[in-house]
């Protein structure tokens, strides 16, 4: 079987060294160069199973980029693997492809992919990602968050034996990226995926009165049928009013997104986090305690840190206190003082419920 790695990259020579020592395993690592600046290009040309080539996208788009640099793989490739040079592929990824990849019948592979990392290094938010694929029957599409579109019968297996961790430049600006979902939604305006996208951006640029009309726009798409997302695009309704100082407005969206997906960890959070700082510690202690009572966490990227860590039980433990709850305080502060043993304010909280 022969397996390509194929990438983009631009200005990547502080990940280089990293991103070869897993990316051997494959044949041949075809990397296309969309513009560096720095010493990349060269530092890729030391390696013998690496060809370099350069591509200038003008308008840039991730899809175009994406659709270039897998043009320059030979077509007798079984396997094409796309990642980027800030990403890194556990060891034996190879033989896990191998494992599972039946020639002439798989056309694309699920592994698990850790998007982020905690402070420790263990994996924040985690999916599933689909970025290995047979050389021919699919295409890139999407001027960001691009996707792979099928135009032949997919037939996709699933591994669990490896996975691809995310360690990205936090210095590298991503202010493209919203003129690009903007872009996008005036493709296609009634894609539900990159309606709720480009509202959650607005939200991350803290353009919170647009983002609200995204945001609703999204959840009244014919297209929105993944309850999780209409949800998430709910509660981010509920941020925004929140950071615009409309409480009222806040709650109301925040209590939907968990009537639309009341298995959601991450809706019952928000939920408890704004009727937290309402000091309504009745709603913020119901709110936390059906966050908890969650137990298993999906892998989808709508699937965040903060609602596993130990901010719920730290709302839990300081609700049941303002309402008298002294048991569930103590537990739910000892729990929070396990998941976090050195954060100081938690382990002051811990002697004032205790006393």
């Amino acid at each position: 079987m022969k397996i390509a790695i194929y990438c983009i990259c631009k200005n990547e020579s502080l990940h280089i060294e990293r991103f070869m020592k897993t990316a051997q395993e494959a044949d041949h690592i075809y990397i296309t160069d969309t513009g560096s600046s720095d010493n990349t290009i060269e530092l890729l040309k030391q390696y013998p199973n690496v060809t370099v080539n350069t591509a200038l996208i003008n308008p840039w788009r991730f899809d175009d980029a994406r659709n270039i640099s897998l043009s320059f793989v030979p077509l007798d490739v079984d396997v094409c693997v796309c990642v980027d040079l800030d990403e890194i592929l556990t060891p034996g990824w190879r033989q896990a492809i191998e494992k599972v990849w039946i020639p002439n019948k798989t056309t694309k592979l699920k592994y698990k992919y850790n998007w982020s990392h905690l402070p420790d290094g263990s994996p924040g938010t985690t999916f599933w990602y689909e970025k290995i694929h047979s050389r021919t029957g699919y295409r890139w599409v999407k001027p960001v968050h691009e996707v792979l579109h099928s135009y032949i019968e997919e037939c996709i297996a699933m591994t669990y034996e490896f996975e691809l961790d995310h360690w990205p430049d936090l210095s590298k600006s991503r202010s493209n990226y919203l003129p690009l979902l903007k872009l996008a939604v005036d493709e296609e305006p009634n894609d539900d995926r990159s309606a709720h996208y480009y509202g959650r951006e607005l939200m991350f640029n803290g353009k919170y009165e647009e983002a609200i009309i995204e945001l609703n726009r999204h959840i009244n798409l014919d297209s929105a049928v993944w309850i999780p997302e209409v949800a998430n695009s709910m509660r981010y309704i509920a941020r925004c009013y929140f950071n615009l100082g409309d409480i009222k407005n806040a709650l109301y969206y925040s209590q939907m997104a968990c009537i639309k997906c009341p298995e959601q960890r991450e809706v019952w959070l928000e939920f408890a986090k704004i009727a937290y700082h309402n000091q309504d510690y009745v709603s913020a202690y119901y709110a936390s305690t059906k966050c908890l009572s969650i137990k298993e966490r999906e892998l989808t990227y709508i699937s965040e840190p903060e609602a596993w860590s130990e901010l719920p039980w730290d709302i839990l433990s300081i609700s049941a206190y303002h309402i008298g709850h002294q048991t569930d305080a103590e537990t739910a502060i000892k729990e929070a003082i396990k998941i976090n043993p050195h954060d100081s304010r938690l382990q002051q909280n811990a002697l004032i419920i205790l006393q």
